[in-house]
């Protein structure tokens, strides 16, 4: 299934990660699952950054799904130049998109993704209204 990035987005951080050569697999290129610790990471970056730092007390962030399309690969020794966006902050949740690209290419999408977030009470296992102060950065 390929599910497309829509126009409508918030750009939130521009990172870039080495590729390392322990990223790649057998076939000699940066393994699947890497590109989602390379969205998570920039994901929690940018959480953090506007004053959400993820924990398991009191209210917080969870993914729920999560998805990933790969047009290109990353080698090493790449640097990945990537772009997280938000839109779509609804009651309990938003959505973040993610491009992944060559820093030494840039317009040259390699792989894009996102995943959508909710807003979990950490104590009472259930999703709770986003906080009004993270629902204006996200629109």
């Amino acid at each position: 299934m390929k599910i497309d990035i829509p126009e409508r987005k918030k750009l939130v951080l521009e990172t870039r990660f080495p590729v390392r050569w322990g990223d790649m697999d057998a076939m000699g290129h940066v393994n699947n699952a890497v590109y989602f610790r390379y969205m998570e990471t920039a994901r929690i970056d940018w959480m953090v950054s506007v004053g959400c730092n993820p924990g398991p007390q009191g209210q917080g962030p969870v993914v729920v799904n999560a998805f990933c399309n790969f047009h290109r690969q990353f080698a090493y020794p790449d640097e990945v130049l990537l772009k997280l966006y938000v839109s779509d902050p609804g009651r309990t949740t938003f959505e973040t998109w993610a491009t992944m690209e060559r820093a030494a290419e840039p317009g040259v999408v390699c792989a894009a993704g996102g995943a959508t977030v909710i807003w979990v009470d950490f104590l009472l296992q259930k999703a709770a209204t986003l906080p009004g102060w993270l629902r204006a950065v996200v629109e």
